[in-house]
């Protein structure tokens, strides 16, 4: 391997250290939607994280043993994975590399998306029905108020009861605030509507996401030495208060046994009305295991580094191991304080299921006053650049990797003179940009996390099964690490509750067809990849590709040593999704 780089290879600049603070942006992927969450899952929802959380550790364990077998590679766990099912089907295992990616990939879209909401509201404040700017509007323009205006009129048929002056306050209120709203707020360019995926919003939140995807661009164009440290400080910065955040209401007494007790599901989502262990409870549970899988499985990410490590013999174990251990910390913590605090209706608050209120939520955990908050809104902002930066460069050596080996096209196998893909990293912003525009309002947002989410909990069905399939067909490369067999049995039984997750809990979010789309989205690796292999390869892999797997002959993909057992995995898998899909449902 190269140590510098413009010669199409990365450079050998980390250590597990370095891997574990990019990794270090996985925790704050529990704001995401920590709110979401507790609004399909209520009660249970601290519940849901930390059974998450443990799966999430112990699958990683399976992961590190692949990522040791190959030492020269990077793009993480479903590179290595894809390695077990190529002997059996040349579109598996291309298929397990573009839904890790495209699992991830949307992270810098969500995030930035997030973040500009933030800047917003600190620049650009909607003002509050009881301000005093609102009052005073108010005032001056209550005598153009009557009974007989449309809009008054309107509100009391739709509120059944109200009286006339009550009616003509709430409208005259919320006249108010949409005169005092600052035009940046409501400003617009343009919407188009795509039928059957969604509508894409130009607006400012768009504007301000795309500047702050170029910013974290430009940070990570000099390579992952330089990329780690930048996490490095970042990290310090913001998991230090966030692990405050956890204790502290602990410490103080301020968990309200009501509210992390008599555990059950909502009746229905965001109802916050306590419902039974029925159907349809199982359903929002399981629906609510399924995107919790989005952040609390993440830091499998630390071994995307596998080709950066100094020493990939001993980096890659310590990389991901130390680094769930950080995520299971701020996993059981974060959910617990937020829900102990606040119960289920103040999780349920529109700032926190859309995100941009967690920064307040933070201050008051900690029982600070504003300049404590203004301090958390900030650190929130950071927080989001941390788990963006985190995304970019693991998904974008998840493409590397993929071009390497003969799954992408060519040109994202480009490096620039730092070691960085640069090309892949364009690649993975040209996508974001669509995606931003897509999840530029509150609806669009959860709609693009449940169906990156089909693809995560696809590659991790796939890779869970690879583990078990490298043993049986690949006992001769090399193990600098291996995992307890039992942990690799385990492992495999977790692969089908996760295709229970996906077949019972896409649906969960509001959008009956997630599941679809996602499987359609998957579908596309077909034309790309038929595209790299028989027009750009003529029906051959790259030659490194199959040496990685000890064969010489880059003809022949090898014994299939597990004979029918993958195939039936994947007959499995697939029965399990469509079961669950069928016999799961949402409450009535």
């Amino acid at each position: 391997m190269s140590q510098k780089g413009g010669s199409g290879e990365l450079v050998r600049a980390l250590d597990w250290r370095g891997a574990f603070w990019v990794a270090a942006g996985v925790p704050p992927l529990v704001l995401f939607s920590i709110g979401g969450i507790a609004g399909v899952a209520g009660k249970a929802a601290f519940v849901v994280w930390m059974i998450s959380m443990v799966m999430g550790f112990l699958q990683s364990f399976t992961y590190a043993e692949m990522a040791g077998m190959f030492g020269n590679k990077s793009g993480g766990a479903s590179v290595y994975g894809a390695q077990a099912w190529l002997r059996y089907s040349k579109l598996i295992a291309p298929l397990s590399v573009w839904c890790n990616w495209f699992a991830w990939s949307p992270v810098l879209s969500l995030g930035c998306a997030i973040a500009a909401g933030y800047i917003l509201n600190a620049l650009f404040p909607i003002p509050l029905a009881d301000s005093q700017p609102v009052l005073d509007w108010v005032a001056a323009n209550l005598a153009n108020y009557t009974a007989e205006t449309p809009a008054v009129v309107e509100y009391i048929a739709n509120n059944a009861g109200t009286a006339p002056d009550a009616a003509i306050a709430a409208v005259a209120a919320a006249d108010g605030v949409a005169a005092l709203t600052p035009a940046l707020r409501v400003w617009e360019a343009a919407a188009i509507t795509i039928p059957g995926l969604g509508t894409l919003h130009f607006n400012s939140t768009f504007v301000i996401g795309v500047v702050l995807m170029l910013v974290i661009f430009a940070i990570q164009h000099k390579g992952i030495a330089s990329t780690a440290k930048s996490q490095k400080w970042m990290a310090i910065v913001v998991l230090i208060p966030l692990l405050l955040v956890g204790l502290v209401p602990i410490l103080t007494g301020a968990i309200d046994s009501m509210n992390v007790t008599n555990i059950v599901p909502p009746t229905a989502s965001y109802s916050g009305v306590d419902g039974t262990w029925d159907i349809g409870g199982w359903t929002l549970f399981l629906g609510a295991m399924y995107i919790a899988a989005w952040s609390t499985y993440g830091f499998e990410t630390a071994v995307c580094y596998t080709a950066e490590f100094k020493d990939p013999r001993t980096d890659t174990f310590q990389a991901i191991f130390y680094s769930g251990l950080l995520c299971v910390v701020f996993f059981f913590l974060i959910p617990f304080a937020f829900q102990g605090v606040l119960g289920t209706s103040g999780m349920l608050a529109p700032g926190i299921i859309d995100g941009t209120g967690i920064g307040e939520a933070l201050g008051g955990l900690v029982g600070g006053g504003p300049v404590v908050t203004q301090i958390f809104v900030i650190l929130m902002i950071l927080a989001l650049f941390l788990a963006i930066m985190t995304a970019m460069a693991g998904s974008s050596r998840t493409l590397y990797q993929g071009s390497r080996d003969g799954w992408l096209p060519r040109y994202l196998g480009h490096v620039n003179e730092h070691g960085a893909p640069t090309s892949a990293m364009w690649t993975d912003l040209a996508f974001n940009v669509f995606l931003l525009a897509l999840a530029s309002d509150a609806a669009g947002y959860f709609y693009v996390l449940a169906i990156s989410n089909v693809g995560y909990i696809t590659f991790n069905f796939l890779n869970l099964n690879a583990g078990w399939i490298h043993r049986i067909d690949s006992p001769h490369l090399d193990r600098p690490w291996k995992a307890p067999t039992v942990l690799i049995g385990i492992n495999t039984v977790l692969a089908f509750v996760n295709a229970l997750f996906l077949g019972a809990g896409a649906k969960v979010w509001g959008y009956n067809n997630a599941l679809w789309s996602g499987a359609i989205f998957a579908a596309l690796i077909l034309p790309v990849f038929w595209y790299r292999h028989y027009v750009q390869d003529k029906g051959h892999f790259p030659k490194e590709a199959m040496e990685d797997l000890g064969l010489s002959d880059h003809g022949d993909l090898g014994p299939r040593r597990a004979g029918m057992l993958p195939y039936l995995a994947l007959a499995a898998g697939a029965a399990v999704v469509l079961w669950a899909n069928w016999f799961f449902q949402l409450p009535g």
